[in-house]
């Protein structure tokens, strides 16, 4: 451990990320080649990948600026978090309620408040909803909030933490499958405002974030399809060999674990790189320029993840398209939209992403590596209109 805290000062005094797929990846592949007997062979591998995530853990837990990521049930909150305060549990009504209450059970002085949930109910009265009820319960600022449930939650809840007092503890306990692989690292928390998705809010880490990936058991097929299309996008943009274990995997329940954590460790070193998204971070946007102008446009009618799958499919190309629309089919998520070039981009101007000189957008021609462009208006609509032709 000595060595690999050496390891992670030398990174830092590189600019170096923490997690390097390739680099892993030969790694894994040397010590394939070493162990000649097939049985032990696949052994050694997963002790490999074991030592590599403990490695990567450690490594990020020293150089800060992310939050540590537990795995474990909802009922060892209190092993993890520093849950013996005042702490109010956010969560909504379509979390199933043994999950709060399993927060509440490892409160010393706990409380809940149910939110209708749903990206209508993510808004400015939804942030005050929380607000007041911190008021209310006389919660100072060594008390904290913990949120159960998916992005939305997690997003509204973070805010209000921020928020109050100018700012409070605030642990994530996502039980979706988009929020465990996506939101509950990212540090961003957000309500929209007059239709535009995201507009207000702030960038701040929780202290924790605890993964059980029981409760994804309870999840719709098209709530899990909805969270696979971003443990696809960054395998897409970031590392090929994750992209390749979704694609063959015959029991995606099963070899979810490993996967979940992979992603975790690729997202935090994307953010613990650049917090505040001003540089390398934009790849976690693979697919959210069209499709937040279609999330915008559809009202409701698609879930998050099912725009970011569509979105991603206007800024692929070759046969990085053709695995990704097989692999997306394959999963049940939606390739195309059904609107027009003028309706996404009467929305896309007004996203908050954005800039004076166009749109800065992420593109993938091949799967693991990804490029950088910026397109003004009228390039991105061309770019709409011939996605749409095919």
């Amino acid at each position: 451990m000595r060595l690999v805290a050496e390891i992670a000062e030398y990174k830092k005094a590189h600019g170096l990320p923490v997690r390097d797929p390739a680099r892993e990846k030969d790694v894994l592949e040397h010590g394939a080649d070493a162990i000649k007997d097939g049985t032990l062979r696949g052994y050694y591998l997963r002790f490999l990948q074991g030592e590599m995530y403990l490695s990567r853990e450690y490594q990020e837990e020293l150089l800060g600026e992310i939050p540590r990521v537990f795995f474990g049930p909802l009922e060892d909150a209190g092993k993890f978090f520093n849950l013996n305060r005042k702490v109010l549990t956010v969560t909504d009504r379509g979390v199933p309620e043994q999950y709060p209450q399993a927060i509440l059970g490892a409160s010393l002085y706990g409380s809940i408040l149910t939110l209708p949930g749903g990206e209508s109910g993510k808004s400015m009265d939804g942030l005050q909803l929380i607000l007041k009820e911190l008021l209310g319960r006389g919660f100072t600022r060594g008390d904290a909030v913990v949120a159960v449930g998916g992005g939305v939650i997690g997003d509204m809840a973070g805010l209000a933490a921020a928020c109050y007092m100018r700012g409070i503890d605030f642990y994530n306990v996502p039980t979706t499958l988009l929020a465990q692989v996506d939101a509950s690292v990212g540090g961003k928390t957000a309500v929209n405002l007059g239709g535009i998705k995201n507009v207000v809010g702030v960038f701040r880490q929780p202290a924790g974030v605890l993964v059980d990936t029981s409760v994804l058991r309870t999840l719709s097929p098209r709530l899990f399809a909805e969270g696979m299309a971003e443990l696809v996008k960054i395998a897409a943009t970031s590392d090929a060999s994750l992209f390749e274990r979704i694609e063959n995997s015959t029991d995606l329940q099963s070899d979810l674990g490993p996967m979940i954590r992979d992603s975790l460790a690729l997202k935090m070193s994307v953010v613990r790189q650049d917090p505040f998204e001003h540089g390398e971070r934009a790849v976690l946007n693979f697919g959210h320029t069209v499709g937040h102008a279609i999330e915008a446009a559809s009202a409701g009618q698609f879930f998050h993840g099912e725009c970011v799958a569509m979105g991603m499919l206007y800024m692929a190309s070759g046969q990085a398209r053709e695995r990704l629309e097989a692999l997306l089919g394959r999963l049940g998520l939606p390739l195309k939209d059904p609107f027009d070039a003028d309706t996404l981009m009467r929305y896309a101007v007004s996203d908050k992403k954005k800039r004076d000189n166009g749109f800065r957008v992420i593109e993938v021609s091949r799967i693991g590596t990804h490029e950088f462009r910026t397109v003004g208006v009228d390039e991105l609509r061309s770019i709409i209109v011939n996605r749409k032709s095919q």
